[in-house]
This record gives C-alpha cells, sequence and structure tokens, in this order.
C-alpha cells in the first residue's frame, strides 16, 4: 500500500512540475497580447483626439499635405523616426510613398504611455501589420 502512495505521489509531483513548466511562457503570451489590445484601444482614443483631423478617420492623410499612415512606407520602414515624430512633433521633408512631404507636425504633448498607445494603435490599423511591440519603455529611450 505505501508503494502505491508514493508511486501515485511521485506521478502527481512529476505531472505538476511539467505543467508549471510550460505555464510561464504561454501566460507571458497572452499578456503580451492582452496588453497590446488594451494599448491598442487606448491608442484609438488618443488617435480620435489628436490625429485624425490631419491623417483622417482612414489613416490616409491629405494628398501632399499631411501623409498617410495607412500602408505608408515610411512608418514601416522608420519606426524610430516615427515614435519620435509622435513623440516631438517633426518638421522637414520626409518621403512618404514616393511622395514628398514638408509639413510641420507640433509636438502633441502626449506622455510616453500615450505615445506608445499610439503607434500601436497606427501599426494595427487600416491593414497595417507591423509588428513592434511599442512600450513606455521604448519611448522613453528616445
Amino acid at each position: 500500500m505505501k508503494s502505491i502512495v508514493i508511486l501515485l505521489i511521485g506521478v502527481i509531483t512529476f505531472t505538476s512540475c511539467n505543467l508549471n513548466s510550460k505555464k510561464p511562457n504561454l501566460i507571458a503570451q497572452n499578456q503580451t497580447q492582452s496588453t497590446l489590445e488594451e494599448s491598442i484601444k487606448r491608442g484609438h482614443l488618443i488617435y480620435n483626439d489628436m490625429c485624425i483631423t490631419c491623417h483622417l478617420p482612414n489613416g490616409k492623410g491629405i494628398p501632399k499635405v499631411f501623409p498617410p499612415l495607412a500602408d505608408s512606407d515610411y512608418l514601416r520602414d522608420n519606426q524610430t523616426e516615427s515614435i519620435k515624430a509622435v513623440k516631438n512633433g517633426l518638421s522637414g521633408k520626409i518621403i512618404v510613398n514616393d511622395t514628398t512631404y514638408s509639413s510641420t507636425m507640433a509636438p502633441l504633448g502626449l506622455s510616453d504611455q500615450e505615445v506608445a498607445d499610439v503607434i500601436n494603435y497606427i501599426n494595427n490599423s487600416w491593414g497595417n501589420k507591423i509588428d513592434n511591440f511599442v512600450t513606455t519603455e521604448k519611448v522613453s529611450e528616445l
């Protein structure tokens, strides 16, 4: 009887150890996905408050005046510069989808969290699939 109890305890211990070793990765993935989804929701609100006037509800901007964010090669290829533009404003010439823009984007006065959220929203809207989860840490480093 003792050997059956010891065997049963061993099996339960082995099984629970194996289950626990797999949980952290699954939990981390779920937390990251949940965190991204929450960031995108917050970013949508910020976009509607701060960005929609120039870049429009569809993210297409105004040709030759305000650059598009939807299907933007500049956004895809220059994530750091895009984050800096949202954080600090932007002036000077940029080329987006073979069109030159030289408007000025004033600093919006957003917190690092708000910058991260709106970039995450833009990176995942209007068909954009830019795989770059922006965190407040990334923004504050800039």
